[in-house]
């Protein structure tokens, strides 16, 4: 009897410690990154004569893939606007198009595909605007998330 006593208080002084809540310091990993691109003539392909430049900040949720965006622009009339897919120096097809244009600074907040979430985070997105002089773009910026 002695032993089977000890063995279930042994059982017990190990559920009780196991039921210890010491995941208090526990950092929860951080899923938001930051976002950004600066545009230029110099970067669309073919490059341009424009003297337009641009810019594209935000955020990527990488749990929720959520992308909040903010592009501006100066020096041009855009007549459409885009993330596209692709490497620096190379065209690439619409990933997300942006609803109003007409206006700096161009807003919005999207969820993304997986494998568009992934293109961002391996820097393969880039911000296009186009214009009726430059219709294939007249500025592009290749995305950088950190």
């Amino acid at each position: 009897m002695n032993k089977l006593t000890s063995l279930f208080f042994a059982l017990g002084v190990v559920a009780l410690g196991a039921c210890n809540n010491d995941d208090d310091n526990v950092t929860p990993a951080n899923t938001m990154m930051t976002v950004s691109a600066t545009l230029d003539n110099k970067q669309a392909v073919p490059s341009t004569a424009s003297t337009a430049t641009g810019t594209m900040t935000g955020t990527f949720d990488k749990t929720t893939k959520v992308l909040q965006y903010n592009v501006t622009y100066q020096g041009l009339s855009p007549t459409m606007g885009h993330f596209h897919f692709g490497k620096p120096g190379k065209k690439g097809n619409i990933a997300v198009g942006f609803n109003d244009v007409s206006k700096s600074p161009i807003t919005g907040t999207v969820t993304l595909q997986p494998s568009t979430a992934d293109s961002l985070m391996a820097g393969q997105l880039y911000v296009n605007l186009h214009s009726t002089t430059y219709p294939g773009g007249e500025i592009r910026g290749n995305v950088t998330a950190k």
